[in-house]
């Protein structure tokens, strides 16, 4: 079987391909396409790549290009992580927002709209191209923001779609080992969108043990998310949020301690990143494992450094969260599961149909599935309460626009997008916002001439 890795010179690609070497049960993917617009960024993963299977029998062969319907004729599986813009759009993401006061957010707010506006455009052909050239292909995004683009994507590709997404299952995944549980006897009540929504249960024979988590005092608070929004905060809700809505809770602060900062988060990865991929096209003589060694010291040092604007001073991650291993895993269940016909639950990106009442049925959202080889089956949910309701109501109208603006090229629509996201305060403000975007993101600069 046939993996094509679109933007698989990204940093993240060789936790994909890590996924798949330490399968040991039945390696069905035999071949990793892994395809990319820089060509030195695609040298420096696959020498990653070849480092890391080095002492496996029978790796999965590794094959590179820039030519789009090369890398997806005959794929199985297509995993769509792309960063339209680079990391240069990334800091222009979220300093654009900050120099206005407001929020400076890679998939969140102002920042997320115009990582949106220029992601849609890209997503949208290259679901067109899986349509044309390997129409029996599942794809899996990853590319932020998650839930948009997956929504954009399908209304070409319909439920051949799947967005993934590494924080839920994180979060749930520790709420079910502090409670002493296995997983596989939880059923997990989460419902929201991408990167905004809440763990409401955890059940087991019929009996939701989430209130004992939440009672207790010092086991909530060796959960990150009970530390990051506090456990009254989490007692009062009822529920565990993402810790992406620390950013809708705690904007203020989150805000002051942005601009406080030293450098974003983007600057931060633009200064690493460079280190890392400008060195990288790696001698023949460098030791074996070398270019794996090197990129696994800087991955761990990225994901200490996750969210580190949402802690307190001196506040590290947690060794668990800091060594991730998160999203490939979901990627690779997913792909076990349509493959092989292994059925298995897992928190996805889908089309809503009817699973999450409120919400319009073409609407992306982030639920427990039944995943078997027809695919996601999404699990009815309950209601959302009111607040979580509006909440979602709105940033899910938010999406859609900013779709229709990716599509149509209409300003009038991307300010209306920018005006109507619960983080920004002002129809002024969002016309600044898409000023901002346009002058100093070339690519939205080219969608709205």
């Amino acid at each position: 079987m046939k993996l094509a890795i679109l933007g698989g010179g990204g940093f993240r690609t060789p936790l994909v391909y890590g996924a798949l070497l330490g399968d040991r049960s039945e390696r069905r993917i035999t071949e990793v396409w892994l395809h990319d617009v820089d060509e030195d960024r695609l040298d420096t993963i696959t020498a990653v790549l070849h480092s890391m299977a080095g002492a496996v029998d029978h790796p999965p062969r590794v094959r590179t290009g820039t030519d789009l319907d090369a890398a997806l004729e005959g794929a199985d599986f297509v995993f769509f992580a792309v960063r339209t813009g680079g990391l240069a759009g990334r800091t222009a993401d979220e300093r654009v927002a900050l120099e206005l006061g407001l929020l400076g957010q890679e998939t969140v707010g102002p920042g997320g709209i115009s990582y949106g506006l220029r992601t849609v455009p890209v997503a949208l052909h290259v679901a067109h191209r899986v349509a044309a050239v390997a129409p029996q292909a599942w794809v899996i995004n990853f590319t932020n923001p998650a839930g948009l683009v997956t929504e954009a994507m399908s209304a070409v590709l319909g439920h051949r779609v799947v967005g993934i997404c590494d924080s839920p299952i994180a979060m749930a995944r520790k709420a079910v080992r502090l409670l002493g549980l296995e997983g596989s006897e939880a059923r997990l009540d989460y419902v929201g969108l991408n990167h905004l929504g809440w763990l409401r249960a955890v059940t087991v024979g019929g009996e939701d043990r989430l209130p004992e988590l939440l009672g207790d005092e010092a086991r909530l608070a060796r959960m990150e998310e009970g530390r990051l929004f506090g456990t009254e905060w989490l007692r009062s809700l009822g529920a565990i949020p993402n810790e992406y809505l620390y950013y809708y809770y705690f904007t203020r602060e989150a805000v002051a301690q942005a601009l406080a900062a030293e450098q974003t988060r983007g600057e931060y990865l633009v200064a690493q990143q460079a280190a890392f991929y400008a060195p990288a096209r790696r001698s023949p003589t460098d030791p074996v494992g070398a270019p794996f060694a090197e990129w696994e010291r800087v991955r761990l040092d990225r994901n200490a450094t996750y969210m580190r604007e949402a802690r307190a001073e001196g506040e590290e991650r947690d060794d668990e969260d800091a060594q991730g291993g998160g999203y490939e895993g979901v990627a690779l269940a997913l792909m076990a599961a349509i493959a092989r016909d292994e059925p298995a639950e897992l928190i996805l990106n889908v089309r809503n149909g009817s699973t999450v009442p409120g919400l319009p049925a073409d609407a992306v959202v982030e639920v427990p599935c039944r995943v078997d080889r027809n695919g996601p089956a999404p699990h009815p949910a309950a209601a959302l309460e009111g607040h979580q309701l509006g909440l979602v109501q709105q940033v899910k109208a938010v999406d859609q626009l900013v779709i229709e603006a990716a599509v149509t090229g209409d300003a009038a629509v991307a300010v209306k997008a920018f005006a109507l996201h619960p983080l920004v305060d002002s129809v002024t403000v969002a016309r600044q916002l898409l000023a901002g975007y346009r002058a100093r993101v070339p690519e939205v600069g080219r969608l709205f001439r």
